[in-house]
């Protein structure tokens, strides 16, 4: 059996008090998208970061494509590749140009450098704004460049950090065919990302992580089994009722009813007797006095299992200071 494509075990990471990552472990088998959640300040771009050779660990291993994250950096870096949450490229040079920097950086040689190039700008649809300056181009177009970029050598396993933080729904679905795409060329993805959608769509299996731990893994039907059964959101009107339907709604399903207060949506895990509790929760908001706007009965989503297992939103940073360590480990450009 072939070794993992990724392999880390005991990963340890502090800034200062703060623990950006407290002993990871994970495993990613090759050809697979491998996707990795979490909060604002969980630890997830540390660990992209350091997988990437940009950052040394404090304590524990970790190994990618056989080689070693630390003893290895040099031949590792010649087989990787890395998106950044914000698109590195060269404002000035055009996108031709850029990738065949990056061939030229990569070693590959000016011809198969130009060769790849050509490639890849069909491919990522930019190939009539190949000549254009990277600073013409529209948000999309840069992140689909610089996620070019990181392809022009090839690389055996492909670190996509947040990739479609900023694009448009357009945008972000143009990626994930293109993500989709390299999985099916045997690329192994590691794909940080917000969108717990994005990851339920794309990734074979996901890790959670909040406050430097994998708190939970496996793919994203298991994790929702973790919710089990249904569950009933309820948008409630007037956002000053909102403490009286939690209360009418407590203890009414198998969880603690969660309340998003900007949308006024309360989400309550039921099990298995959604029809009943559906009935039971008209009745008991009709009796409060509570007007809503919504009310539906659905099977869990990754924000459910999110929720669930960390009791906030994936979008929410920690309250320890993480997000700030993890701010600061993430200066430099985006390119393994």
């Amino acid at each position: 059996m072939a070794e993992p494509a990724i392999i880390v075990h005991g990963l340890k990471k502090y800034f200062g008090e703060v623990r950006a990552l407290d002993g990871v472990d994970i495993e990613v088998t090759r050809g697979t998208v491998f996707g990795l959640l979490g909060p604002n300040g969980a630890g997830k771009t540390t660990m992209v970061r350091i997988l990437a050779t940009l950052l040394p660990p404090d304590d524990g291993e970790a190994r990618v494509a056989g080689y070693d994250v630390v003893k290895e950096a040099a031949t590792l870096r010649s087989v990787i590749g890395l998106t950044g949450q914000y698109a590195a490229v060269d404002e000035h040079l055009t996108g031709r140009e850029n990738l065949e920097l990056v061939g030229v950086l990569n070693h590959i040689g000016k011809p198969e450098s130009r060769k790849r190039a050509v490639e890849l700008l069909e491919r990522f649809d930019l190939i009539e704004a190949a000549d254009r300056q990277a600073k013409t181009y529209s948000g999309g177009m840069r992140r689909r460049l610089d996620l070019a970029a990181s392809l022009v050598a090839n690389p055996q396993v492909l670190f996509l950090d947040e990739p479609t933080t900023g694009l448009d729904p357009r945008g972000r679905m143009q990626l994930w065919g293109i993500i989709r795409e390299l999985v099916q060329e045997e690329t192994t993805l590691l794909l940080t990302t917000q969108y717990l959608e994005e990851a339920d769509v794309l990734s074979d299996r996901i890790a959670v992580i909040d406050g430097g731990h994998v708190i939970a893994e496996g793919t994203p039907d298991e994790l929702k089994s973790r919710v089990g059964g249904e569950v009933i959101e309820v948008v409630v009107a007037d956002p000053s009722q909102l403490e009286v339907a939690v209360a009418q709604l407590s203890g009414l399903g198998t969880g603690a009813p969660h309340v998003d207060e900007i949308t006024r949506r309360i989400t309550v895990p039921v099990g298995e007797h959604g029809g009943h509790v559906l009935a039971e929760t008209v009745r008991r908001l009709d009796q409060a006095g509570v007007e809503f706007t919504d009310l539906a009965l659905r099977r869990p989503t990754l924000d459910d299992v999110f929720m669930t297992l960390t009791g906030h939103a994936a979008e929410e940073a920690p309250a320890n200071g993480q997000a700030a360590a993890a701010r600061g480990g993430r200066r430099g450009r985006g390119r393994a």
